[in-house]
């Protein structure tokens, strides 16, 4: 196995390399382990889905057996820690040329080892057009799909699990792609597909769709009538003639029938009146680009409008539009939105999708695998595999890009377990997790890409020294550079091509490449270390937080928690502390913090609350490993118990930073448990419960959590949520409304950030919110 996952080099790959000059293992990854494939063929491009396994390493924690040692040596650390290879399953989108639709079947032919496909799902046009070279080529049989259906099983699949899929186009605005946010159903919408003509469908769930109308105007009309007027055979060279044309040079215009009486009408006078009225009666030549122009504008306008009359008729507000004549094309784009908008008085709106070209492959693939009920598990976008919106192969420069042909690629990851909404989200249709959209703000964009860069050579280090036995680390972290390096420029120039940007979005992406690369988990030896110092601090906290009268110990416990957050190696200038002074401890972190009153300060209202009756169950969201889960969640857990709270502690599923994972969590609290009676005894009659959030970042999406946590949620009846850490509770979260109380704490440990909120380097958030009655 390659060390990126990827497979396939040398000999076998020559035909594909000599046709496209792109390194086959770049496009078709891990098609050694690869077990259902799918395909999808239109006029011009070739679109193959495929399903493998993925082998990668996983940072395993456990505790040691003490059978025959004494447990309390100090030298000994908290929990020892595997590697361990573990499998998981991908989804794989190629999107190429069918120029070189021979090549690439030959080179998966020549990479199909043990597949279980014996019959090759196919749906578009090129499923009969190119049946039998398929069949001849792969040797397997060639099961044909509905179109329609394809297209829809695809459309759900990713509105489902890709948060950021579709956008609204805004030309002129900045950003003009804005992004929406999935809402949890999706249904009932209209979905629009622009091919050679337009097939207009109402998605009511899953599986209820009703074909309700179309028109034999679309995107081959564009195309032929184009060629006719333009002699232009191409359909990107007669889009590329559209964007530098002007239409009013061709199109007679309200101004041109009315003067300046248009306004009198209450109409606006750059309305088109007559496309192509002017060429009746003009004497000039018009040129090809304003004919291609006037044109578009046709069409577009036309299929606007036939979407909104459809729309209005069965009552929907949202049309998604798809298909080969879109490919988010700026011109289309926003002549669709203005006809929508325009006639539908803004209550209807043009949704356009990331990877609108990948539907039908992908619910071609889904009606292949429905034994496997792909349905039934959860998937995230995979930022390390996936090329970005409007940016075919964004890792290669220009003139590999040039000659490689248009390969776009798109990836997606398996989750154990399904993710769902935090029951408490007070509305969930209109959370947002992110508090800075980087996409909208230039300035911050800037500064966090910058940020991002600088970071690098310090992840690069910490990745290579968390794997000291490894003879190849230093080389594998050189890749995750170039890769990560790439990434980030790829967004300084697009900043839409995942989705929104965000700082959580930047983060998310390093994991993943860091992951890619079999670095798994870069910090345990860190959270190791922090762990086993923290725990042997722990019933010295806790002794001298009894000795506290009541009221001095409340604000003792926040400032713990507070002082803990402090040690996050996530922020540099907490890492350059913690390099340098290997003595910075739990009493030094608690001098750095603000005085107060804090930079957002609600201590007093919190408190009062706590005079006031204990809470049912606290829901508690961990930040980092060490002194943070250790003295500072710890004792604060062991408060609320003491008032006779419940507490449910969410901890994440895999690594991210040196996040303390739930697997940690559950050996942490073991080894709390035999030094304290309170939380040995809640362990066991599971008034303290430690769950797994279903997340892998250092930021949180509370539309996104383990299913079994929301399950515990409920039953339980949590009626308040903590949520702790720059990541969850700045950086994500901090507008969040919830249907119950919620504390929201951190300690800004970014110069930049601090200046920005208005205070200075360690100041103190600490949010108590009550929602309104």
């Amino acid at each position: 196995m390659a060390e990126c996952g990827a497979s396939g080099s040398g000999s076998s790959g020559d035909s594909l390399d000599k046709s496209i000059t792109l390194p086959p293992d770049e496009i078709f990854r891990n098609l050694e382990n690869a077990k259902r494939f799918a395909i999808d063929i239109g006029g011009s491009l070739t679109k193959l889905a495929y399903y493998s396994t993925v082998q990668h390493k996983v940072a395993k924690v456990r505790s040691f057996d003490h059978s025959d040692k004494d447990a309390g040596q100090d030298h000994e650390p908290p929990y020892e820690i595997s590697v361990q290879e573990e499998v998981t399953a991908r989804l794989h989108f190629v999107k190429f040329e069918n120029t070189y639709i021979e090549a690439c079947l030959d080179f998966i032919k020549d990479h199909l080892v043990n597949t279980e496909t014996k019959v090759i799902q196919a749906t578009g046009g090129g499923a009969y057009k190119f049946k039998d070279l398929i069949e001849e080529k792969l040797q397997l049989k060639v099961d044909k799909e509905d179109v329609m259906t394809c297209l829809i099983k695809g459309c759900n699949f990713v509105l489902k699990n890709i948060p950021h899929e579709a956008f609204v186009y805004q030309k002129g605005s900045s950003p003009e792609f804005r992004f929406q946010t999935n809402h949890p159903s999706v249904f009932p919408y209209l979905l629009v597909s622009i091919g050679s003509g337009v097939s207009i469908v109402k998605v009511e769930t899953e599986d209820r769709f009703e074909w309700i109308g179309g028109s034999s105007i679309g995107g081959g009309t564009f195309w032929g009538l184009g060629a006719l007027l333009t002699k232009t055979k191409k359909f990107d060279e007669l889009l590329h003639l559209a964007s530098r044309g002007q239409h009013a040079n061709v199109d007679t215009l309200v101004q041109d029938i009315y003067g300046g009486a248009h306004q009198t009408l209450g109409l606006s006078g750059n309305l088109i009146a007559s496309s192509f009225g002017k060429s009746a009666t003009a004497d000039t030549e018009f040129s090809k680009e304003d004919l291609a122009k006037s044109l578009l504008h046709m069409i577009s306008n036309d299929i606007g409008q036939l979407a909104c009359l459809y729309a209005k008729l069965h009552c929907l507000d949202r049309v998604y539009f798809g298909g080969f004549f879109i490919r988010g094309h700026p011109v289309t784009m926003r002549t669709i939105t203005y006809s929508i908008n325009f006639f539908s008085k803004g209550e209807v709106q043009a949704l356009f999708l990331r990877h609108e070209g990948y539907l039908g492959a992908i619910g071609a693939f889904l009606k292949g695998a429905e034994q496997d009920n792909p349905n039934q598990y959860s998937w995230e976008e995979n930022y390390a595999g996936s090329s970005g919106l409007m940016s075919s192969s964004p890792e290669l420069c220009p003139t590999q890009r040039a000659r490689s042909g248009a390969f776009d690629l798109l990836e997606m990851d398996r989750l154990e377990r399904p993710l769902v909404n935090l029951p408490l989200l007070l509305d969930p249709s209109s959370y947002v997790p992110d508090t800075v959209d980087l996409t909208d703000d230039a300035l911050a964009r800037k500064y966090w890409l910058t940020c991002f860069e600088e970071a690098l050579d310090g992840v690069v280090k910490r990745a290579v020294a968390s794997q000291p036995g490894s003879v190849d680390a230093a080389e594998r972290a050189e890749k995750f550079r170039q890769k990560y390096w790439n990434k980030l420029q790829t967004l300084r120039h697009q900043p839409f091509a995942y989705g929104a940007l965000t700082v959580r979005s930047l983060l998310d992406t390093r994991e993943h490449c860091l992951n890619e690369f079999n670095f798994p988990d870069p910090y345990s030896k860190v959270k190791q270390k922090d762990n086993g110092v923290a725990l042997k601090c722990f019933q010295r906290v806790i002794h001298s937080l009894d000795a506290l009268g009541w009221e001095e110990r409340q604000l003792a416990l926040v400032k713990g928690l507070l002082a803990g957050n402090v040690f996050d190696w996530g922020a540099k200038a907490v890492s350059d502390v913690l390099e340098s002074d290997p003595q910075f401890g739990f009493e030094e972190a608690k001098r750095k913090l603000q005085e107060r009153p804090w930079l957002v300060d609600s201590y007093s209202k919190w408190l009062q609350r706590l005079k006031g009756p204990p809470h049912k169950c606290a829901l508690i969201f961990a930040d980092n490993s060490g002194v943070d889960v250790i003295l500072g969640v710890f004792p604060f857990v062991r408060e609320l118990l003491s008032r006779g709270t419940e507490v449910i502690l969410a901890c994440n599923s895999g690594p991210a930073l040196n996040d303390v994972t739930y697997s940690e969590s559950l050996i942490v609290a073991e080894r709390i448990a035999a030094m304290d009676p309170v939380v040995r005894a809640a362990l066991r009659e599971g008034r303290l419960l430690l769950v797994q959030t279903g997340s892998s970042s250092p930021c949180l999406d509370l539309s996104r959590l383990d299913e079994g946590l929301a399950v515990l949620v409920r039953e339980r009846g949590a009626d308040l949520v903590v949520i702790e850490g720059m990541g969850r509770a700045v950086h994500t979260n901090y507008h969040a409304a919830l249907r119950c109380e919620s504390l929201k704490l951190a300690v800004i440990k970014n110069s930049w950030l601090a200046e920005r909120l208005g205070g200075r380097l360690f100041s103190v958030i600490f949010k108590y919110e009550v929602p309104a009655e």
